[in-house]
Formats: structure tokens, sequence, C-alpha cells
């Protein structure tokens, strides 16, 4: 039997082998390359996904610190908003009070103005020394209502911006001579020494602020002083050519403890005394002072010792130029007898008082209440007056140089005109100075309308 033949290939040839075996290991190069190729791709990929992660969660961060700070500014706009709105509502009631005080100031100066003037023609005719007494001590007291209610103005004023000081060279000498004239019987009535020493200084200030700063530092030491006296002093600080000068109100009173030395200018600081004198004291008289020297940029020191008394020492500039000289005025007749006199004022009671006392001055006095009263009156053949005494204020909103404003229009009389107001307005005194009124302001002193009527007229 025969056995199938089985077919065998011949083996490769070495050739062949070599040939084999580069092309695996190109292969294998290839793989290995493709493979590497991958792994960079595949850690490129992760790179940019933790990038991609990380780029969220900052984004996520800076969204939610935006949020926080949008937040945080509509807060501060809303509290800068209501900051703002208290602030205007703060400023209007400010406003508010300055404008209640100023006008509350006219309603509550007229009954003292008429007090006062009927009080004054009263003591004309007092018949004895002890009614001469009571009504002095009435007028003290009207004096000290006056003074308390003139301070709360003032103080409204400043608080409120509206006092402009008006600077220019003052001489120290005529102003303490002033207030020394107007406190020396004051501080004789408790007994005590009032002396002043004053260099020849002008000083560049305020005349009227600086004189009420005075007053109420002079008013204070003697109302506080029981014994010994009160010194006004002023001179130059740094020798003959220094540039500075100090006023001192000195005393030789109780003295401030040293605890109570910070609180001395604050409102309604009267110390552990009260005076002896019985005058109504609120406390408000250094409060204004510290007021008034802040507003005219002049410093002012405390220095005091228990049992010895106090200094209250305020510094001001020595002016660049001495003031213009006055010529002083040639001494007037008072004589006021037969002189016509036209009066207009609404309030009944100090019209009537205002009457009675050009009445006991031997003046023709003729009342009216407003224009209408004295249109009529010139209809009825009323005579041209010497001088009006016009109060600013009239019924209505009426202006009394409303009346001046139609005699000169209409009936060419120039006649001199006494403006009286309660308010210490700017704007008044333009107008009164523009009309070439002389302008008083209410209360009036008798004595200083006598003088001015009497000048009025010579």
């Amino acid at each position: 039997m025969n056995r199938p033949t089985l077919w065998m290939e011949p083996p490769p040839d070495p050739q062949t082998i070599e040939s084999l075996n580069l092309r695996v290991a190109k292969l294998e190069r290839i793989n290995a390359s493709l493979m590497a190729h991958v792994e960079r791709t595949m850690d490129q990929q992760g790179g940019a996904y933790s990038l991609f992660q990380t780029a969220i969660m900052l984004e996520g961060r800076v969204r939610a610190r935006t949020e926080e700070l949008t937040a945080l500014m509509h807060s501060l706009e809303r509290s800068n908003e209501a900051l703002q709105a208290a602030k205007e509502e703060a400023e209007t009631a400010n406003r508010s009070k300055t404008r209640f005080l100023a006008a509350a100031s006219h309603d509550l100066l007229q009954p003292l103005n008429a007090a006062r003037l009927s009080l004054s023609a009263l003591t004309d005719l007092a018949p004895g020394p002890e009614a001469k007494a009571v009504a002095r001590q009435v007028e003290r007291g009207l004096e000290t209502i006056e003074d308390l209610i003139k301070t709360l103005i003032d103080i409204s004023k400043l608080d409120a911006g509206i006092v402009r000081p008006v600077v220019k060279p003052v001489r120290l000498t005529d102003l303490v001579a002033g207030i020394e004239a107007s406190f020396r019987p004051f501080a004789e009535r408790k007994e005590l020494r009032l002396v002043t020493r004053c260099a020849d200084l002008v000083v560049e200030t305020d005349g009227l602020l600086l004189r009420r700063i005075l007053q109420n530092l002079v008013s204070n030491a003697i109302r506080y002083t029981e014994s010994g006296g009160v010194l006004i002093a002023a001179r130059r600080r740094g020798g003959a050519t220094g540039k500075l000068c100090r006023i001192d109100v000195v005393d030789t009173g109780r003295g401030i403890p040293e605890h109570e030395r910070g609180l001395v200018f604050e409102e309604f600081y009267r110390g552990g005394h009260d005076s002896e004198e019985g005058g109504i004291g609120l406390g408000l008289g250094l409060s204004i002072v510290q007021r008034m020297a802040s507003t005219l940029r002049h410093d002012i020191a405390l220095y005091s010792r228990i049992g010895h008394g106090t200094r209250l020492s305020l510094t001001l500039p020595i002016a660049a130029q001495r003031p213009d000289a006055q010529v002083p005025l040639a001494p007037l007749a008072t004589a006021l007898t037969g002189a016509r006199v036209l009066v207009i004022e609404n309030d009944a009671s100090t019209a009537e008082a205002l009457q009675r006392l050009l009445r006991n001055w031997d003046a023709e006095v003729r009342v009216f209440r407003d224009l209408a009263g004295v249109v009529t009156a010139l209809g009825t053949g009323m005579a041209r007056p010497d001088v009006m005494v016009i109060d600013y204020h009239l019924d209505n909103g009426a202006c009394g140089l409303d009346v001046v404003d139609y005699l000169r229009r209409n009936r060419g009389w120039v006649t001199p005109v006494i403006l009286t107001t309660a308010d210490h307005g700017a704007d008044i005194a333009a107008q009164a100075q523009a009309t070439g009124a002389e302008l008083v302001h209410k209360p009036i002193k008798p004595a200083q309308l006598r003088s001015l009527l009497a000048y009025m007229l010579a």
C-alpha cells in the first residue's frame, strides 16, 4: 500500500528571516511611538482638565466675592443715603430752630420792650425812693430775661453759622472803658473793686463780638466774687514788637476745682455755687464766649486756684493799622418839647408804652398800626412829623419801611427815621442803611432812644 506523500515548505533563507526581523523591530518602534504619543496626549488632556477644574473653582470664588462686594456696596450706598438723609434732616431741623428762635425773639421781646418802656415812664412818675427802688428791681429782672433770650438767639446763630464776623481795627481802650462804665454799678453794689489796666492797643477783631465776650467774662467774674475785686487787663505779648495781645479778666473769687475746669465752657455749667446777687443764671455765658472766640479764631485759656480766684485770658492779633479817627459829637440838647413824633407800631402794648414815654418827654405823638392809618390821617390834614419811630415788622407781613417809601414818594417828606426791630438779621440792617434810618434793636432802652431822638432833632 502506498503511503501519502507529505508536502513540506522549504525553510526560509537567512535573508528573509533578517527582513522579517527588521519589519518586526520597525513595528515595535512605531507601536512604542504611538504608545508614547497616547500617553503624552493623556497627560495633556489630564492637565487641561485639571486647569479647567481650577478655572471653574476660581470663577466660583470670584463670583462669590463679587456678590459679597456688590452686597457690601449696596449696603454702603443705603448707609450713605441714610446718613445723607439724617444730615439733611439735622440741617433742616437746625435751620428750623434758628428760624423759630429768630421769629420767637420778636414775639418774646415785644412784651419785654413794652414793659421796659412802661417801667421807664413809671420811674419818671414815681413819687418816692421806695417806688423807684421797686421799679429798678423790676427793671433788673426784665434785663436778665432779655439777656437770656438774646444769649439763646446768639448761640443758635453761632451754631447755624449765620454770624459772620466783621473784622477790622478796634481800639481796646475805648472798648474796655465802655465795659468798665457798664459794670461799675454792679460791682459797687457788691462792694467790689473793678480795676482796668489797658495799654493803648489796636487789635484786629469784630468789635461787637469782642464786646459780648468781655461782657460775659466780666459779668461772670463779678457774679461769682464775694470779696476783693475784678481786674480787666490788656497788654501786648512778646514785648514792644509783639504781634499778639492778651486780655485778662481776673477775679478774687472762690476758684474752680481742677475736675470742673473742662466743663466750664459747656452749656448750663454753673459750678457748685450760686450767685449771691440773686440773678437768674443758666450757665450760658462761657458757652457763648467759647463759640464767639472760636468764630473769631481767638484763643481762650483758663487758670484758677481754689480760694484765690480765676483768670480767663483771650489772645488776639494786633492790628496792622489804627482805626480811622472819629470826630466827637458836640453835646446835644435833650429837650423834646413840642417835637412831632410819628410812631408806627402794630403791637398795642408797645405802642401805648412808647406813646406814654414820649409824652412824658413833652413830645407830640401820633400813633398808627400800619400804612393805611397813616394814609387816612394824611387825608385829614396830618402835619409833617419831625421824626418817625417805625417798627420793621407790621401785621400781615407788611414792612414799616413801606411807610417811609410812601411818604417820600407821595409827599416828598425826607423825615429822620428810627427803625425798631427785634430781628438782628444783616438784611434788615442793610435795608435800614440804604434808607438812611437809625436801627434800634428791641427791647428799646429809653435813655438810648431819648439821646437818639435829641440827636436827630438837633
